[in-house]
This record gives structure tokens, sequence and C-alpha cells, in this order.
């Protein structure tokens, strides 16, 4: 039987998720499965799988399968294009069609694809044999209950929860819990969870690939605890703990200008306009500061494994008050002429847009406008973390200069929270100080990963 074939060709782990689906659905058990399995490890094929299977079992009916992404484009689109590929290769080209942009059709069985979006207008379609939720995870719970979940109210319809875990917030770990504590109930499997250890095991290609994330990002990083080892975050706290503050401490020392044949990078931090109090070097705790961080790009230190030289925090500027019409020039005649920067990164949010546009015409294409927005802060402070982790960001030796001193005093001060979309917001809250040190350091190492391919080529 050609539908028993396509299950066969799954993997042991797949093939044990699809078989406990296909018995909800033809059993007409009406059961709500949830299913974590590690990013890129075959989650989306199960489902193309299983769409292929059931509308080939039912190419004669005229009944639905439902399938919602978070996003139409690219989620949707991508789930679409994966079934037909799996359509084609089992010799149905030409035979399948496609019905208004959503809607693939096989005989008169259809597999209707619809977004999540809390904008997007789902009401009125019906799904008959099952009813998928991708990256349920990032699925709003009012969205999916007053939508989605009714489509299948009439049908008894079986449900499947895809995703990787995040919070125990998200509607994911909702529809989890609750089948774990029905499977202590009644024995009847339905949440199915294969970290990328399990993975790992029936795919040598996919073992190295994660070693090599693990590496990059770290062990405890938000990112892999959540996508790789399937293991929640809880809310937030502190950004950076005890042992990570200790990983950044480097041996080198800080150094007042850059060295023939090395190469300097930056990060800037543009703070809003004030009057001068206190002189313009003296760092205020209650004032915002615009932070210059400088940082060598260390190829003797070649990570082999990462391909990344070492990032090496080797000098800290700050200005308090200070008017940016007035730190133009000495801006840039400390990255042009005291440290030759290749890269600079800067802040142009709000006020930073013009200190950013006059750096830029002043020094070139070496200069980045970064804007802080919900999605690339985030991605900031990911980074930022994975450079921390993996060993491959230092910071020059205690000093005791005010400028170390609030830079620590920052990174101890930083809290985190996490976000639905699997998102993260990095910051030090008002009432604790600033966090203009930190986000200097961010940008520090958005320089790097901004010079990196170009060196690494080189080397």
């Amino acid at each position: 039987m050609e539908s028993k074939n396509q299950i066969n060709q799954l993997r042991p782990y797949q093939r044990e998720i699809a078989l406990a689906i296909l018995s909800s659905i033809y059993g007409q058990s009406g059961l709500t499965f949830s299913v974590e399995i590690a990013r890129q490890g075959g989650k989306n094929e199960l489902s193309a799988q299983l769409e292929l299977v059931l509308l080939t079992l039912n190419i004669a009916q005229p009944k639905n399968l439902i399938k919602c992404s978070p996003t139409f484009k690219p989620q949707t689109l991508i789930s679409m294009m994966r079934l037909k590929d799996r359509l084609n290769d089992a010799g149905f080209n030409g035979i399948w069609e496609s019905e208004l942009g959503y809607i693939v059709r096989l005989g008169s069985a259809r597999s209707i694809f619809l977004s999540a979006d809390e904008s997007a207008n789902v009401v009125g379609n019906t799904a008959h044999f099952l009813l998928e939720i991708d990256e349920s995870q990032d699925v709003g719970k009012e969205k999916y209950t007053k939508e989605f979940k009714p489509m299948g109210a009439t049908t008894n319809v079986t449900t499947v929860h895809y995703g990787t875990t995040w919070d125990d917030t998200t509607l994911l770990e909702e529809v989890k819990q609750t089948n774990l504590e029905l499977e202590r109930r009644d024995g009847v499997k339905r949440h199915f969870r294969y970290d990328w250890e399990e993975v790992a095991k029936h795919n040598p290609d996919y073992l190295s690939y994660v070693e090599a994330e693990r590496a990059r990002l770290g062990e405890n990083h938000p990112l892999f605890m959540t996508q790789y080892r399937l293991l929640p975050i809880h809310g937030g706290g502190r950004f950076l703990s005890a042992q990570q503050r200790a990983q950044m401490q480097g041996s080198h020392p800080r150094i007042r200008r850059g060295e023939g044949g090395k190469v300097y990078i930056a990060g800037i931090d543009i703070a809003g306009e004030g009057e001068l109090e206190d002189g313009l070097f003296t760092l205020n705790p209650g004032r915002d500061a615009t932070v210059v961080t400088v940082a060598e790009l260390d190829f003797a230190d070649w990570d082999h494994i990462l391909k990344e030289p070492r990032t090496k925090v080797v000098e800290h500027y700050s200005w308090v008050g200070r008017k940016h019409a007035a730190l133009y020039a000495q801006l840039v005649d400390i990255l042009k002429n005291v440290w030759h920067c290749r890269k600079i990164v800067v802040d142009a949010t709000g006020v930073g847009e013009p200190v950013a546009s006059f750096l830029r015409h002043s020094l070139g294409s070496r200069v980045v406008s970064f804007t802080f927005t919900q999605s690339s802060k985030s991605e900031l402070g990911f980074n930022l973390l994975a450079a921390i982790n993996s060993g491959r960001l230092k910071v020059y030796q205690g000093d005791g200069s005010d400028e170390y001193q609030q830079f620590y005093l920052e990174m101890e001060k930083a809290r985190s929270q996490y976000r639905p979309n699997q998102t993260v917001n990095f910051f030090v809250d008002p009432s604790d100080g600033h966090d203009d040190f930190l986000m200097s350091l961010a940008l520090v190492v958005e320089a790097a990963r901004s010079y990196i391919p170009k060196t690494a080529r080189g080397v």
C-alpha cells in the first residue's frame, strides 16, 4: 500500500508520531497531540508525509485537512511547497491542483493552509480529518481557541501541535502540560518529545551540525536550550550569570591607541543630549552616556571550530552630557587616527541617527548604522550571549578605572525578558542605572560579525 510505504520511509521517531496520529484519525478518537522535535529534526517532513497520506487515502472524498502557521509568508508558503514536492515525488505531478493561493487539492480532498497571524480572517473553514498547528509556541492562545479549534468541533477532528519549546506561557506548553496530565490518567501517549541527541542517533550529519551550533552558541544559550535541548526558559531574570561575567574577563591589558598591523573595530551607543554638569568624562549613574567600545579582532587566537577570531575589548570612552555636535570631531579623530577602525557599528535609533549619518559621511562604508527594534535588539542580545558563551569575547584586565567599574556594574545589573516569537529583551532597569556600556558591547560584537566574512577569506 502506497501510504504505508510513505510512513515506512520516515525515521523511527517520526514514524512513531505518524502512526499515533493516523490511529486517532481512523479510530475516530479525536485526540490532541503535542510534538516537540529539535530544530531541523524533520518536523516539517513528518507533517508533509502525513498530509500526502491523508490526501491519497481520501482522494475521492470532499473533505479537508487544515494546517496553520504563525505567518503566511514565509511559513505557510514553505509548508505548501513541501507538500507539493511530496505529491510530485509520489507520482501525482499534473494531478494535484492549487486553488485560491492557499489550497492544495488532490481529487476531491483538500489541504488548506492558513495564517495564524492575529489579523488573518480564517473563520468558516472546517477540518474533517486533521488540524495541524505549526510552530504552536508562536500562535496566540486566543486566536487558536476562538478561530482554529472550533474548525474541528463538528468532526471530532484529530489535532496536532508542532513546535519547539520556548517559555511556560505559550500555547504549545499549555497543550503539552494538558497532554502529560491526560497521559498520567489513561496511559495514552499524546506528547512526543525528541531532542537533538535523539535525532542525531539517526543522522550523523545532523550530529555534526548541532555540535557546531553548541560550540557557537553555548550549551545554555536560550536558543540552543529551547530549539535543540527542548528545555523551556522561564520569563526572564539576570541576562548574564556570574559565570558568564567571569568568562568575559580577559588577560590582555587596556591600551590607549591602536598598534600597527592589528584590526580594530568599534561599537557606539549614543546618549540623549543634556546639559554638562560633572565634566566631560565623569561617569554619572544618573545620566545617560555616549559610550564607545573599541575591540581588537585577534586572528592569532583563531577559533578553528567556529572559523572566527577572538574579539578583545581594549578600550572604553564615555561622555556624559556632551552635545553631539561637540563630539563629532573627537569621534572621527578617535576612530580614524587613534584606532584606524575597520568596522564601526553605531546606534542610529532616534537621536543617534544624525551622529551615525555624520560618521558615515566622514569615515565611509566602514560605518554601519544600527536601528534598535524589538527584532533587531533580540538578535543583538542572542549574538552577544553566543560570543560570551563560546569564549570569543574578552574584556581587558581590571584597571580600577571608572569605565571598568561601570562596565561590570551594568553587566551585573543587566536583565533579560523573554517574549513571544522567541525574542529577548535585555536591559538595565532604570532603577538600577543605565545600559550604555552593555549596548555598546553588543554593538561591538555586531561590528565583529560584520567584519568577519571579509577577514576570514584572507585568513
